[in-house]
């Protein structure tokens, strides 16, 4: 991987915590100097282990290595599940011989960590990364669930002559929606940034894309993206120019992520971008959309490729947003379907064509402001009924 930052290793393998014995369940990322690092967790109240102790980790703004398995949540495990994280962190760190380690687990809720068998695929992931071997690819695909593929891209910029690099990778597919979701995301990069920079960026750009991201409304216990800077290409980025151009590749890097957990939704057949403008407020704008993206009748329609815009108001007209049912307008690419409320004679036909598209974009104006929002979203099919309906089977 090209794009993976230098000073960076990683690397994935199956220890036993998941049932697969052909898939990778730990992963780890390391680097042998001390990064800036900054997080951003679940507003979900009921928070997993591995949350709570890596968000008390982040205080210090610095960090090391992630360890991160799938196969267990280690989510509502009271004080035996922060002891075994604890414990997780503490094994990494004696076997890097590093300092901070962060933890974030995805997998089952209500299951305990399978510790023995942690720290001896721990054990062996430590002695492989301390040699200095580094397979990224191996480290992504230990962390996906129900994920079909495994996601992951980087970014090559320049700052003050010298060339540095963002890396990122996302599991998730169901259990999506703004304020985190069954999401855990690293992100990487070798240029040198300050901690409060990262927090600052990394808020921002959660909210740009993860966090205008839905596949079912729900949000889970684990949610976590990480960010960690280690100075190793020796880019030290200190101009507002280049810190802004930085931001720009990271959030764009965000983005990209975000629409590729989307795509491979629990089930999904066609990625559904809902942009709604006109709206008095962005907040107006966020909601409308996100309630429109959460609709089961919508998501549904969007599968059955039925142009059924009627959906559409009845969500909005319960999202909360400020909005007159007169002023609202629909269409689905370039189709306009809905004016002022009411009905326009369309193609059936046509709608039909751009309903079956892999990417499916519906544009809501609500007529009322100047503010917008967009929000992706996938279709529900029977996939994702059957796919969750068997979890844990």
């Amino acid at each position: 991987m090209k794009t993976f930052p230098l000073g960076f290793r990683a690397w994935g393998l199956h220890s036993g915590i998941g049932k697969n014995k052909s898939k990778p369940d730990l992963a780890l990322f390391y680097s042998p100097a001390t990064c800036s690092a900054a997080g951003v967790f679940t507003n979900n109240q009921v928070k997993a282990a591995p949350v709570v102790f890596s968000q008390s980790a982040l205080r210090s703004g610095r960090a090391q290595a992630v360890l991160i398995n799938s196969g267990c949540a280690n989510a509502c495990t009271g004080t035996r599940g922060l002891k075994d994280t604890r414990e997780s962190a503490a094994a990494a760190a004696s076997g890097l011989g590093a300092g901070n380690v962060l933890v974030a687990s995805t997998g089952v809720i209500g299951q305990f960590l399978p510790m023995a068998k942690l720290k001896a695929g721990l054990a062996q992931l430590c002695r492989t990364v301390a040699q200095g071997k580094s397979n990224p690819l191996l480290a992504v695909r230990a962390m996906m669930t129900t994920d079909t593929v495994p996601k992951f891209e980087g970014r090559a910029l320049r700052a003050g002559g010298e060339t540095y690099r963002i890396w990122g990778c996302v599991k998730g597919a169901g259990m999506i929606h703004p304020d985190m979701a069954t999401m855990i995301s690293v992100v990487l990069t070798d240029a040198k940034l300050p901690a409060g920079f990262l927090r600052g960026a990394l808020k921002r750009a959660a909210d740009e894309s993860f966090n205008c991201a839905s596949v079912d409304g729900d949000t889970s216990t684990n949610d976590c993206i990480f960010l960690l800077a280690n100075g190793a290409s020796g880019a030290s980025l200190s101009s507002a120019k280049d810190l802004k151009a930085f931001e720009t590749g990271f959030t764009n890097l965000c983005e990209s992520l975000a629409r590729r957990m989307v795509q491979d939704g629990e089930g999904a057949t066609k990625l559904v971008e809902i942009t709604v403008s006109g709206a008095r407020t962005p907040a107006d704008a966020k909601k409308a959309a996100q309630t429109v993206a959460t609709s089961p009748l919508v998501k549904t329609a969007m599968f059955g490729n039925d142009a059924n815009w009627g959906r559409i108001l009845a969500a909005l007209g319960r999202s909360g947003a400020k909005l007159n049912p007169d002023k609202i307008n629909v269409a689905f690419g370039n189709l306009a379907v809905a004016r002022n409320g009411m009905a326009l004679p369309f193609s059936e036909k046509r709608g039909l064509q751009i309903l079956k598209g892999k990417t499916v974009p519906i544009h809501i104006d609500l007529g009322v402001g100047k503010a917008k929002a967009k929000v992706l979203t996938c279709d529900f099919s029977f996939d994702y009924v059957k796919i969750n309906a068997e979890y844990r089977t």
